[in-house]
């Protein structure tokens, strides 16, 4: 049998103070009931651990062995404990994001920005990668989660799906597509199209038979080429700002009106900090509550219409 964590505490106390008055007060116990606590102690131990006598509260032998082990242990409970209250009330903690590189220079520092803002203690870092290792840093536990695409399903990854958007035109100004009432797929094929590489080509070709005219890794790559008049491309409404930077258009696109899917992906089975439950709250609140229109994408004639809203 082992001694308890209030006896160790009374014991403590009792070794501090010198006196079971005091430690008793400290402790906000009665007398009786710190006394009964160390008589307890030395009943489990066998041997006393306090020399009683009318002036003072001696320790023994054994007493001054026992009362700096007993003080480490319960500062390192104690310690810990506080560190979890710290964690559970957002005061502390760390919380590792994997997006692609267009989202992690548009939305997420968006998001991270006004998380900060409600938990400033909480430390946000974000890893920016290629679409296709997001869900690899997630299940290798280089993170805590992932934001990207969809991807073919694995036991091994649980996904939620965080918004749907429709794929619009990016263009640059004095396009000939920018006097066209209504744009669509079959229009791009009589311009160069750029395009990223991967499932993202493969799914042009498969459901609009549109060859790219050049593809490319990073998706800031095809908005510097087009910027230089090297051709069009297609992106998600979300990276609105960064096509702004541009100085580029976006429109529309139809027949058909092709969307994709994102998702926050976490490693199935794994417990994540309060922290990034907290931040993955976040995040679908910020989405669901937070409005990326293209009210500036012009639909034809200089006419101008909100496309699409995620509330």
């Amino acid at each position: 049998m082992s001694p308890s964590l209030r006896q160790m505490r009374a014991f403590v106390a009792l070794a501090k103070t010198g006196s079971f008055t005091l430690a008793a007060d400290y402790l906000h116990v009665t007398q009786s009931a710190l006394s009964g606590l160390i008589k307890e102690l030395e009943s489990v131990l066998g041997l006393r651990v306090v020399e009683r006598s009318t002036r003072k509260v001696q320790l023994s032998d054994l007493g001054r062995e026992l009362y700096p082990l007993f003080e480490k242990m319960i500062e390192d409970l104690d310690g810990a404990m506080a560190g979890i209250a710290q964690r559970k009330a957002l005061k502390t903690g760390l919380v590792r994001i994997a997006a692609p590189q267009m989202m992690s220079c548009t939305l997420l520092p968006e998001v991270i920005a006004a998380y900060r803002e409600v938990y400033p203690e909480v430390q946000l870092r974000l890893v920016d990668c290629p679409v296709e290792n997001v869900s690899g840093r997630v299940f290798s536990g280089e993170v805590d989660l992932g934001i990207g695409p969809e991807r073919d399903a694995t036991a091994e990854i649980a996904a939620q799906v965080l918004f749907e958007m429709p794929f619009v035109l990016v263009f640059p100004e004095q396009h000939p597509l920018q006097h066209k009432e209504r744009v669509t797929w079959a229009d791009l094929k009589d311009h160069p199209f750029i395009s990223l590489q991967g499932q993202f080509t493969e799914r042009l070709l498969r459901d609009v038979s549109l060859k790219p005219h050049n593809e490319v890794t990073f998706m800031t790559t095809a908005l510097a080429m087009v910027s230089a008049g090297l051709g069009v491309t297609v992106c998600l409404p979300y990276a609105e700002a960064m096509v702004k930077l541009y100085r580029l258009q976006m429109r529309a696109l139809h027949e058909p009106e092709l969307t994709r899917r994102f998702f926050v992906y976490t490693k199935t089975g794994r417990s994540l900090s309060p922290a990034a439950d907290s931040f993955i709250a976040f995040l679908f609140q910020f989405v669901e509550t937070h409005e990326w229109n293209l009210s500036s994408v012009r639909l034809g004639a200089g006419t101008e219409q909100k496309l699409v809203s995620l509330l």
